[in-house]
């Protein structure tokens, strides 16, 4: 198995308290109101602690697809939020899982600065596909600026 990892590091105007409960306590809540493709999110075991496994269902270019993802560790007063995609379309068939480990600090300007490892193990020998890891990151910098977005929007939220 070949592990490929890559790091990034983004701002967010939005303090880290707010945004990580967002992102990693709400986004059951917050995830279909700022995504129209994504059908469901269930929790197909556990209720929120390491462990839990969660079945988001969606829809894109009319193909119905779904992602299992596994919290691997959760930090409530660190604001860090670590998890798996265990299955489902990311995987590809090259890809055993994909590890993501994210962590919220103050920014200077009282925003956040997230940093991200993510990690693909791909299956035997398989080298990184190229392409799948940057759709995988775009996507996932386009989810983090939606619900920054929505946060924005929605200055009661907290």
């Amino acid at each position: 198995m070949g592990v490929f990892t890559f790091e990034d590091e983004n701002t967010s105007p939005v303090a880290p308290a707010i945004l990580f409960k967002a992102l990693a306590l709400d986004a059951d809540n917050i995830v279909p109101k700022i995504d129209n493709k994504v059908k469901s999110i269930e929790n197909i075991g556990g209720h929120g602690e390491p462990g839990t496994i969660k079945k988001i269902t969606a829809v894109e270019g009319g193909k119905e697809f779904y992602v299992k993802h596994q919290i691997d560790a959760i930090d409530k007063d660190n604001f860090a939020y670590n998890y798996s995609v265990v299955e489902g379309l990311p995987l590809a068939d090259y890809c055993e899982k994909i590890s993501i480990e994210t962590k919220l600090v103050a920014a200077p300007n009282g925003g956040s600065i997230g940093k991200i490892k993510v990690k693909f193990f791909t299956k035997g020998d398989a080298p990184l596909n190229e392409e799948h890891a940057k759709t995988f990151k775009e996507k996932s910098d386009h989810f983090v600026k939606s619900v920054e977005a929505y946060l924005l929007a929605n200055p009661g939220y907290n």
